[in-house]
């Protein structure tokens, strides 16, 4: 496949107007695409030097790619021909991603292809991640004591914490504070604590705005000394119903496969696998 098919642009308008009916199609397999397509388009802070590509061929669209440097490359599933006219289009346009994510299988090729084209080196990041799709939503049996509600501006600074934490749990080389909260990707989200019967809050769960019929669910964090007592489950669920009443057709979310119990437990809400993720890292 040529490496003329990829069409490049800095206007994420431009960039929806090609490729919206695209991710729209699958967006389960697009949601990183369509989400960070939308937080630029929102002029969400850290977004201004966006990048994305279009692979068209017969009047047809194939294939998306994003980059918001100094972030990497996130791209749509490709098969190795198309990963390899992308590496074959980057590296011709002197453009150097420091890394590549995607499906395993996509980033893998990708990778493959770019120490091929460029001679750089590719390591595979430890960090593997799944993402799932919500079926049928099955709320734990029975339910912690407590209730689930919706975050208020009360709530804040302790919601500001728990993300923190939650981020350095993950490894996102990232400060969230009371600060930096507003520049962050955590802040456009809408929050559900599940409290235990006195009030107090003892895990967090958001989730993504509304977007194309989907909403990712992204951040479930219980405090160490509180796990196992069934909280995250509760606050998934909630956060989960909340998705769906919100009007979503589409609930996805992203675990570490190197926490079982949290696969485990999407599994029993009914959360079932789309796709195994992973980054390369491209030195």
């Amino acid at each position: 496949m040529p490496s003329d098919d990829w069409y490049l642009t800095d206007d994420v308008h431009d960039f929806l107007a090609r490729a919206g009916g695209f991710l729209r199609s699958r967006p389960g397999a697009h949601v990183m695409q369509s989400t960070w397509a939308e937080r630029v388009r929102a002029g969400a802070p850290g977004t201004g030097a966006a990048r994305f590509g279009v692979l068209e061929r017969d009047g047809a669209v194939h294939g998306t790619f994003y980059r918001l440097p100094p972030r990497g490359l996130g791209l749509s599933p490709l098969t190795a021909e198309q990963a390899d006219s992308l590496a074959a289009r980057l590296a011709e346009d002197g453009d150097a991603p420091p890394s590549v994510s995607a499906d395993h299988r996509t980033a893998t090729a990708f990778a493959e292809a770019w120490e091929r084209r460029t001679g750089a080196r590719a390591r595979l990041r430890d960090t593997r991640l799944r993402l799932y799709r919500l079926g049928t939503l099955t709320p734990p049996e029975p339910m912690p004591a407590g209730r689930g509600r919706l975050l208020g501006d009360d709530d804040l600074d302790q919601a500001i914490h728990w993300c923190g934490e939650f981020a350095k749990a993950v490894g996102e080389d990232v400060t969230v504070d009371a600060r930096t909260w507003g520049g962050t990707r955590y802040a456009d989200k809408r929050y559900t604590l599940w409290e235990t019967p006195d009030g107090t809050p003892v895990s967090v769960a958001g989730m993504n705005p509304l977007i194309g019929g989907q909403v990712q669910v992204d951040v479930v964090y219980t405090p160490a000394h509180l796990r196992g007592r069934g909280y995250a489950g509760a606050a998934a669920a909630e956060v989960s119903r909340a998705a769906l009443a919100a009007g979503a057709r589409d609930v996805v979310l992203f675990a570490d496969l190197a926490n079982p119990a949290s696969n485990a437990l999407y599994q029993r809400l009914g959360y079932r696998t789309l796709a195994d993720w992973s980054a390369y890292d491209l030195s």
